[in-house]
């Protein structure tokens, strides 16, 4: 969460008593008050460095990892909104693949609410995930709220035949794909419900595949397909997410989780729905699939970033190749300097318990160490018991890990990858980072029109945050997506005219809040980044300045 300068609209006496008491509950939390200790780092190589990790110690920096949260009925109301704001929520995640647009609206309605209801206003992306292609089974013949038992070894027909679509039973089962028997062969597998039940095939023939229940279990109606190995057909989008996406223009929504990306060209099919007036909308693509492994280079550098989708990759591929398939989609899109997400299970034991599991925290942890810009929590915050005590550990966790993180050869490793010339704004990225190592500063101020300046910044993985200030409130709330950036909405005509002036104010204002959240404090350096003249496309000017 980050700040815009404060609403001049008038408000009753019961709002500005309760935007006071947010205001005080909000700078007693742990999130918004986060003090640091930069010490220089001793360690010549990574295992040094890891030899001298302590967990005594405090972690030394701020947390700089964001933390996406998915909106459901254990959260949704304002008040709860509020609260998860201020423990550390900084993406708003809207599920399509439930819900009505009266009910999404409304949660919009309530985000948007919560926000504005601090004083300053807090900024918070919020994102729509696409239901996306998927494969289901029809209803089950009779009552389609049972389940009825598919023993293994026993010998089943999956069929695209219309007359079983709700007439299922333990020996047919319909699927939805029309196309299933054209892209699947013998041998293939079948996983159904999460991949509880597993179908071997045996034989296609015609509209039917026979096949044998290798991993038996309870089938209910309308469970989801997955199928492994083989090259789906499926639309890119759907005739649900084209309307879906037009809403999220409609609603002013700030990004798109785009479900089952097998291609690029998925994304240029995306970009082209949402049109021009939908044309800032960042498309993040999750990758859930082996297509969309296979083609992974190509749908990096077409989209705006990239979401390591492991509930449905976990199936699609091994368990024991999960983390490296994450590990190297990671990798790469830090290399690109592309935004990633680590998304699925990472503290799934929170929806019924108050405290994570060992392995969830070392997951969160693992995550933030490989690389992930942002973490997100699912049925957690969606329709858990402890919504708040999941988006605090998150915060504790990731916090934690960015300072077991041997920043300066991660430094010179992005360093390694970027050969040849790079334009003005790209260098003075680079140059920045680089004193704020050599300064130990207390953060990164940086002034920008469209965002690029602090995502070149931010590509390199400075160990102070970067406070972006903004004009323009939805490239604010897009910073989110990117590791360190901590936005500021500045939109006021500063400088009344005199363009030096109004820079002046804008990073006056980014250092009165470095003081105001405990990031820096009297004495401590700040490099700042500016432009030499108004507008994109002109940075080119570093500053070292002293906080009194």
């Amino acid at each position: 969460m980050s700040l815009s300068p404060p609403a001049e609209a008038p408000k009753s006496e019961s709002t500005v008593r309760h935007n006071t008491e947010l205001e005080h509950e909000l700078k007693q939390s742990s999130y918004f008050v986060q003090k640091q200790a930069f010490e220089t780092e001793g360690a010549v190589n990574q295992l040094d460095h890891v030899c001298s990790l302590d967990i005594y110690k405090e972690p030394f920096t701020v947390r700089n990892t964001g933390i996406i949260c998915t909106i459901g009925p254990a959260c949704q109301s304002v008040a709860m909104l509020e609260k998860m704001m201020i423990k550390g929520m900084n993406i708003a995640r809207l599920n399509f693949s439930h819900g009505s647009y009266e009910y999404h609206s409304g949660t919009v309605a309530n985000v948007r609410r919560a926000a504005n209801n601090f004083n300053p206003p807090c900024l918070v992306g919020i994102a729509l995930d696409t239901k996306g292609p998927e494969i289901r089974t029809g209803l089950l013949k009779g009552d389609p709220n049972v389940e009825i038992p598919l023993l293994s070894g026993n010998k089943i027909t999956i069929t695209t035949d219309e007359a079983y679509k709700e007439a299922c039973d333990a020996e047919h089962v319909y699927v939805d794909y029309a196309n299933m028997t054209t892209v699947i062969q013998p041998g293939s597998f079948v996983f159904i419900d999460d991949g509880l039940i597993a179908l071997r095939v045996e034989k296609v023939e015609g509209i039917n595949i026979e096949c044998v229940v290798e991993n038996g279990g309870k089938l209910g109606s309308k469970k989801g397909v997955n199928l492994p190995g083989t090259d789906v057909d499926l639309p890119a989008v759907s005739e649900k997410d084209k309307k879906d996406l037009r809403w999220a223009v409609e609603q002013g929504l700030d990004m798109v989780f785009a479900s089952f990306i097998r291609n690029a060209e998925s994304i240029r099919e995306i970009r082209d729905i949402l049109g021009e007036d939908g044309q800032n909308i960042k498309i993040i693509a999750k990758i859930e699939n082996h297509q969309g492994m296979k083609n992974y280079d190509a749908i990096l550098e077409e989209s705006d970033g990239i979401m390591v989708a492991r509930g449905d990759l976990g199936i699609e591929i091994p368990s024991e190749k999960v983390f490296i398939a994450q590990k190297m989609m990671i990798g790469r899109a830090n290399r690109a300097g592309k935004p990633i997400i680590c998304a699925t299970q990472m503290l799934e034991s929170m929806v019924d318990k108050p405290r994570p599991t060992r392995a969830e925290g070392t997951d969160v942890a693992n995550a933030v160490l490989d690389g992930a810009d942002c973490v997100m929590l699912s049925g957690e915050t969606a329709k858990g018991k402890y919504p708040l005590e999941a988006v605090e550990i998150m915060h504790k966790i990731a916090r934690e890990a960015e300072a077991a993180i041997f920043h300066r050869q991660l430094f010179d490793n992005l360093k390694m990858y970027t050969s040849g010339v790079v334009d003005t704004t790209h260098a003075t990225a680079i140059a920045a980072v680089e004193a704020s190592y050599k300064t130990q500063a207390a953060a990164i101020i940086v002034l920008t029109t469209t965002g690029r300046s602090a995502h070149l910044i931010s590509r390199y993985r400075p160990r102070c945050p970067i406070f972006t200030v903004c004009r323009t409130v939805q490239v604010a709330r897009q910073c989110h997506l990117f590791r360190g950036l901590f936005p500021i909405n500045y939109p006021g005509d500063a400088g009344a005219g005199n363009w030096l002036d109004g820079v002046d104010e804008r990073v006056s204002h980014a250092v009165g809040i470095a003081k105001d959240r405990g990031f820096a404090r009297t004495d401590d350096s700040i490099v700042v980044v500016t432009g030499w003249k108004t507008g994109a496309g002109f940075t080119n000017t570093i500053r070292i300045i002293m906080v009194h």
